[in-house]
């Protein structure tokens, strides 16, 4: 049986090690303090991590070697001529404008036949496979070609030759009972589909391609048009190569056997898809795992479109696992881009994910070891019970919170903590250490740049920071906070700049171990306009420039030591270059002095602001 994954609380030793700086983005990334010295941290840990992983817990393909090795040059012929159909093979009975195979064997379909079907049904325990030659099926009363029996077909696409099944509008069944075939091409056998030629579907009725058991596509150029789901594969939908170009009214790719844990699942291992669909893009009933691929997919009318809360239109969605090892990522979608009923996992690839609702999403956890996500559009970022953030180049926009952790399924905070933000004032938090439920975030690595309206990084429980680099630009009105976390925030590590409103504004906890400043500001200051931090020494230890109005400033840094005095000017300018608004290098000619401050406690607060919620 397959193993759900089980998400367990673990605590490990992680030994970080100081990046040199650099003007590229890759070494802005800061990993420790300037010790370097080794960090206890509380991470969260699956045995099912990479692609490789899930899919061995998941039922085999039905794909053999001897599927692809047969002779071509000893097939049956079967020619197609208007309303006829020839065949030179008694395996091959023929009645009317209907033929039906009902041996093992190798057949060729060519010609073009204006209103009828081709059937497979067979009691052979062996393949039979198809070779479409130019083949052009029509049916005004049902699938053009259809499997009802047999053990397994394999279909080829001839080399360079273009193929096209139409079925009809309305099918015609014996009886009120029956309700198959209900696919252009229909199989109740494991099915796969290769070659170096074109097959174009249109699914007039209901699906276009569809498997009752396991779908494989190998190769192929394959474009589908149909009504309802694109291609389905009951049992699993595994794609390896090939062109995909799917314009479908309900789901692109589509597995949905709900009775096997071990089954159920899409494997994607390359290829090019781009899906226009009305549901989901790619949707498994278990597990979605894509190894590589390039992918252009719109859901739902896309990010800008408004969907009933009943529907689903998400880019790619798993109930239970969906892994991500790399691929390009152009996902345009009404719902979620990423979604998972359990738990996501990106360990690389490219990625622009414009939502109507969160980027990305997991019920129960969620995890980005490496990548590049681009966020340009949602109402939440990033959202999940649990997150991790262990690598990766990650900027986002949202119209509410960047970062949210909160429970619940596709609703945001459903079932959340509550409770004030901050203490008095705003300020420092809860103790982490103190915090026993649900709800974390951890950022171990990577680089993290947040645009949000509404709370940058809002944590309904407990916010860790050991590593890496975050940059958060907003919100702008005072009910809402660049940092707010219910269950304490331990910062030992990384680099953290959170600029916006003030009221409720917070800064790293009291129980961290690494210094961090909460600076008021006693007016606005507009959006572009440089803040700066140096040390007595005329040192820079901040130059930034938010990219929103802001009244407050929470600052964490290797670079704040206990004891040291430090002044903090708004405007001037540097001779430096920005990224995402941070300087890494050049030299800073002041503008106006705000304050200092000298650091002799882990958290300093400058000015006065804050409240509660």
């Amino acid at each position: 049986m397959k193993k759900k994954p089980l998400w367990i609380l673990v605590i490990s030793i992680l030994t970080l090690f100081a990046l040199a700086a650099c003007q590229s983005v890759a070494n802005v990334i800061s990993t420790t303090s300037d010790t370097g010295t080794a960090t206890e941290v509380t991470t969260i840990s699956t045995a099912s991590d990479t692609v490789e992983e899930v899919l061995a817990e998941n039922s085999e393909s039905h794909e053999d070697a001897e599927d692809y090795q047969y002779d071509s040059t000893s097939a049956v012929q079967i020619v197609l001529s208007g309303n006829t159909i020839t065949a030179d093979n008694n395996g091959v009975s023929i009645a009317g404008n209907i033929a039906t195979i009902t041996r093992a064997g190798t057949y060729t379909l060519s010609g073009s036949l204006t209103d009828g079907q081709i059937v497979v049904d067979t009691q052979d325990e062996a393949t039979v496979h198809l070779i479409l030659n130019g083949v052009t099926l029509n049916s005004s009363t049902g699938a053009p070609l259809a499997v009802t029996n047999a053990e397994k077909v394999v279909i080829e696409l001839a080399d360079g030759t273009q193929n096209t099944l139409t079925d009809a509008a309305a099918y015609v069944f014996p009886d009120a009972e029956t309700d198959e075939p209900n696919a252009a091409l229909f199989s109740t056998a494991d099915l796969t589909l290769f070659g170096n030629g074109a097959l174009t579907v249109n699914g007039n009725s209901n699906d276009g391609i569809a498997s009752k058991d396991g779908l494989l596509i190998t190769s192929g150029t394959i474009t589908v048009n149909a009504v309802d789901d694109g291609i389905r594969g009951k049992d699993y939908l595994i794609v390896k190569a090939g062109t995909l170009t799917i314009h479908a009214g309900g789901d692109g790719l589509k597995s949905d056997n709900e009775e096997d844990a071990a089954k159920g699942y899409i494997s994607i291992e390359n290829g090019t898809l781009e899906i226009t669909s009305g549901g989901d893009a790619i949707t498994a009933q278990t597990d979605v795992m894509i190894a590589n691929g390039t992918f252009t997919l719109t859901s739902g009318g896309g990010s800008g479109t408004r969907i009933a809360e009943t529907l689903s239109a998400k880019g790619i969605k798993a109930v239970v696992n969906l892994n991500i090892e790399n691929g390009t990522f152009n996902i345009d979608s009404a719902d979620d881009a990423l979604h998972s009923n359990g738990t996501l996992i990106v360990n690389g690839g490219t990625f622009t994910l414009s939502s109507g609702d969160d980027g990305m999403h997991a019920d129960t956890a969620l995890e980005i070891n490496a990548g590049t996500i681009q966020i340009p559009a949602s109402y939440e970022g990033i959202e999940s019970a649990v997150i991790t953030i262990n690598g990766g180049e990650i900027r986002l926009v949202s119209s509410d919170d960047g970062i949210n952790v909160a429970g619940g399924n596709d609703s945001s905070g459903f079932g959340a903590g509550g409770g004030f933000g901050g203490g008095p004032g705003g300020g420092p938090g809860a103790d982490f250490f103190d915090y026993s439920g649900n709800y974390y975030l951890y950022i171990n690595g990577g680089y993290v740049v947040v645009d949000a309206d509404g709370d940058g990084i809002d944590v309904n429980g407990a916010f860790q920071m050991t590593g890496g680099t975050v940059l958060v630009n907003g919100p702008t009105e005072q009910m809402n906070g660049p940092l707010d976390y219910d269950g304490g925030f331990n910062m030992t590590g990384g680099t953290l700049i959170a600029a916006g409103s003030s009221g409720m504004a917070q800064a790293p906890g009291e129980s961290s171990s690494q210094n961090a400043v909460l600076i008021y500001f006693g007016t606005t200051i507009p959006a572009g306009t440089l803040v700066h931090i140096q040390n007595s020494a005329g040192k820079d230890v901040l130059t930034f420039v938010p990219t929103k109005n802001y009244q407050s400033l929470a600052f964490s840094s290797p670079n704040l030591v206990d004891g040291e005095t430090y002044t903090i000017y708004v405007e001037g300018s540097s001779t430096g270059t920005a990224v995402d608004g941070l300087y890494q290098d050049g030299t800073y000619t002041p503008g106006a002095e705000v304050d200092s401050f000298k650091v002799s406690s882990v958290v300093t607060t400058v000015g006065s602001g804050g409240g509660r919620r």
